[in-house]
């Protein structure tokens, strides 16, 4: 009988030790931090109220004020490089072969992993809302949950989405569904399921809107919103965004000069003038949505106590676009603008606003079409309120920043082989500090448009056969006055610099 007690006692002590190691565990995890990645989808650097834009964007400016704005993060200048970059914490040119000139088509290498599988590890739920634009699909790459909207031409009636990677069906045009607020809707779901199943696990959730890309398709009740408002034209509001923007310690340099692309607004008839600004008050209309969907999704992480221990990052997949084309289903122009039988861009003119004050567009990697917004967000970790951050980042910082908070550091290696080196920089000392975090150089490389910035030097060229152009981005952020004549010796060593990143990454991208 004594016998007895004592294996009774011994099992009594090994489970309250064994519930004692679970306990502490999941104390552990539910302090870990939440993480919410918002991502818009070809948004201007100043589209924001909070970055100097007209545009209402009160729960992004409030985001704003509670945290971080950092005013020269970059994004790569095109969809699928930025949220590679994001989700594995690598160049794009590292982990796609085809991101290189001369190299075939590849999808990920196996050691390319996305945030979900090394989050896993520390306890981590992960759930993923919006566009996808990488290879494989959202759960087959870690995600428990996943709402993939791949049709970008239709923001009423997609005919290709997902949940949890098994197609649904076509949404007919007409039946209230509109894709920024489906996205929001799937991510809050995920937020109450989350609340309700796995309240003491963290959670990372990734949610990618596709707006304002186009097509510029919004509800006519939130167009009515902007009707009128642009009526000065891309030239004046140009000039009263880079106002703010200066008043508000944004930028420093002076306002660029207009894309020769876009015509001086005052030279544009009535008529054309008329024309052209129900395209912006569409984009707004857009933006202007968005953030009353982030707004639903942040009362969601109040109604779960969330809010304040969830690292939240805003920012935008590369800068506006200057494009002109149709897809989809076609343009009527006797259908109301911005309604699904139309297919408008924004085009040179709003794109230059939308980008305001910086050169060029989405796609080149000068200024206008690598540089993003980034606000961060967290109330139990940052103490900073309403500062600005002018050192400067990159979309490969985001992972690494991530794991820093939640795990400690990035994994080693998989399935016993190692990985290489991330090239990112964990963006936690800046929470405390500007300039900060410190780097060898940024790198980029897209449709034949390269450049490489190493400190305040930025060396830059618009295709492939495109002349070398140096800025000093320290005095010129807008890129107005090259200086390459002056400082040839400062233009071959940066190219000698961006050519040796290829050769790496060339290596990199085919283990």
């Amino acid at each position: 009988m004594q016998h007895n007690l004592l294996k009774q006692t011994g099992l009594g002590a090994l489970v309250l030790v064994m519930f004692a190691v679970f306990s502490a565990q999941a104390t552990e995890e539910s302090r870990k931090p939440n993480f919410l990645v918002i991502l818009a989808d070809d948004m201007g650097f100043s589209d924001a109220g909070c970055y100097g834009g007209e545009i209402e964007t009160p729960n992004l400016d409030r985001l704003a004020d509670g945290g971080l704005r950092f005013t020269q993060f970059y994004n790569t200048a095109r969809c699928w490089p930025t949220r590679g970059a994001i989700l594995t914490g690598y160049y794009a040119q590292q982990i796609r072969r085809d991101a290189l000139p001369g190299l075939p088509v590849g999808s990920r290498p196996p050691w390319a992993r996305l945030l979900p599988e090394m989050l896993k590890p520390a306890g981590y739920r992960s759930y993923h809302s919006g566009k996808w634009h990488v290879d494989g699909k959202p759960v087959e790459g870690g995600f428990d949950r996943s709402y993939w909207v791949q049709d970008q031409d239709r923001f009423f009636s997609p005919r290709v989405h997902y949940e949890n990677d098994e197609r649904l069906p076509p949404v007919e045009p007409d039946t209230g569904y509109y894709a920024t607020t489906a996205i929001a809707d799937h991510a809050i779901r995920c937020l109450k399921e989350h609340a309700e199943k796995h309240a003491k696990k963290p959670f990372f959730h990734y949610l990618a809107f596709t707006c304002p890309h186009f097509p510029l398709h919004a509800p006519q009740e939130d167009i009515a919103r902007y009707r009128g408002r642009y009526g000065e034209g891309w030239d004046e509001l140009r000039r009263q965004r880079w106002k703010r923007m200066k008043e508000q310690g944004i930028i420093n340099c002076e306002l660029s000069a207009r894309d020769p692309a876009a015509e001086a607004w005052n030279d544009l008839s009535k008529e054309e003038q008329e024309r052209w600004q129900i395209h912006m008050a569409i984009h707004a209309a857009m933006i202007d949505r968005m953030d009353r969907e982030i707004g639903r999704v942040l009362d969601q992480l109040r109604a779960m106590d969330a809010l304040d221990n969830t690292v939240i990052f805003f920012l935008s997949d590369n800068g506006a676009s200057a494009e002109r084309l149709v897809r989809g289903d076609g343009h009527d122009p006797k259908a109301p603008p911005g309604s699904w039988r139309s297919y408008l861009c924004v085009e040179p003119g709003w794109s230059n606003l939308a980008n305001t004050p910086l050169r060029r567009h989405k796609i080149w990697v000068h200024e206008g079409g690598i540089s993003t917004p980034l606000i961060v967000h967290w109330p139990a970790g940052i103490a900073a309120r309403g500062e600005l951050r002018h050192n400067p980042g990159h979309v490969i910082d985001l992972a690494p920043t991530i794991l820093e908070l939640a795990a400690g550091q990035a994994p080693k290696g998989w399935d016993g082989k190692p990985v290489p080196t991330p090239p990112g920089r964990s963006l936690v000392p800046a929470f405390k500090k500007d300039d900060a975090v410190s780097r060898d150089y940024l790198f980029w490389y897209h449709s034949g448009n390269r450049a490489i910035r190493i400190g305040d030097w930025k060396l830059v060229s618009a295709g492939r056969k495109g002349r070398w152009e140096l800025y000093d981005l320290g005095k010129d952020r807008c890129e107005s006055n090259d200086l390459s004549s002056k400082h040839p010796e400062k233009v071959r060593e940066l190219a000698g610099q961006w050519a040796r990143c290829v050769e790496e990454f060339r290596n990199t991208a085919t283990k």
